[in-house]
């Protein structure tokens, strides 16, 4: 099932950045190899490596009556099939200590949600399965405080660790990113990337519903890739306004394709 896409990533060997995209949680089977085989067609031409991203489970909603999921068995087999059909890595959050063997018998990348960045018991049982862990900045931190989350898993005998930055609290009700954090996080020795979708949430609205700005996800793609980002993390469904989960700052998938070959001009002009 993994492809070159995962070494390549792990030791730099690859010219353009890399990308994890997907919806934001798993709907259904149609829906998700319709959004995977679209964004495997678009990075297979463009030469982007990919990795195929969605949450068997949502635990941190807003309200009780969110949508959390389908079942997680029947989501993480999901993400199965989407990464054997087209032969990609898959990655998925984890929120939970004994939910990392769980999810590690179906994806290839532990995400550590931004929330539970500092949970060591959390990370040490994510890096002790061997899969590659991607931690989420805390929007609370400052990028150097995640050298010390890069620690517990390399500490714990994992050396297949990512960095993702997904902004900084900024107020009550938004967020703001501090580029400086990519260069700083990247001078840990691990690959880094950003969060071009949830760094745009307006979260805490009054409706329960967290809302966002789409229409500024180029111009966070753009700058991270100009300050050396090593990969993307984009959100992306066909219909953002019926997805189950963060919809509001979704990438519609129709737009992908342009703001990827958009980025990848942005990549070759500074290397």
């Amino acid at each position: 099932m993994i492809n070159t896409v995962l070494p390549q990533i792990k030791n730099g060997d690859s010219t353009n950045f890399f990308l994890m995209a997907g919806p934001c949680a798993i709907e259904g089977e149609e829906i998700a190899l319709r959004i995977a085989e679209k964004i495997v067609t678009i990075t297979d031409r463009l030469n982007i490596p990919y990795i195929f991203k969605g949450s068997y489970r949502k635990a941190n909603r807003s309200r009780v009556d969110s949508f959390t999921g389908i079942g997680d068995e029947k989501a993480l087999r999901i993400l199965e099939k989407v990464g054997k059909t087209f032969g990609v890595p898959t990655v998925t959050d984890i929120h939970e200590s004994h939910e990392a063997a769980l999810a590690a018998a179906y994806v290839d990348v532990l995400q550590i949600p931004a929330f539970l960045c500092r949970q060591t018991e959390l990370l040490v049982a994510a890096a002790q399965t061997g899969k590659v862990v991607n931690i989420k900045k805390g929007q609370f931190l400052n990028a150097a405080s995640m050298k010390f989350a890069v620690d517990k898993v390399i500490d714990s005998g994992n050396k297949n660790v990512l960095l993702t930055d997904r902004g900084n609290t900024f107020g009550y009700q938004d967020l703001i990113v501090d580029f400086r954090g990519i260069p700083e996080m990247r001078g840990f020795g691990v690959p880094t990337i950003m969060d071009c979708t949830h760094s745009l949430q307006q979260p805490n609205q009054t409706s329960g519903v967290t809302g966002g700005k789409p229409e500024l996800i180029e111009t966070i793609a753009k700058a991270a890739i100009a300050v050396g980002a090593d990969g993307l993390f984009i959100e992306t469904h066909p219909n953002p306004a019926q997805a189950k989960s963060d919809g509001a700052n979704m990438l519609h998938l129709d737009y992908l394709e342009d703001l990827m070959e958009k980025l990848v001009r942005v990549r070759q002009a500074i290397l």
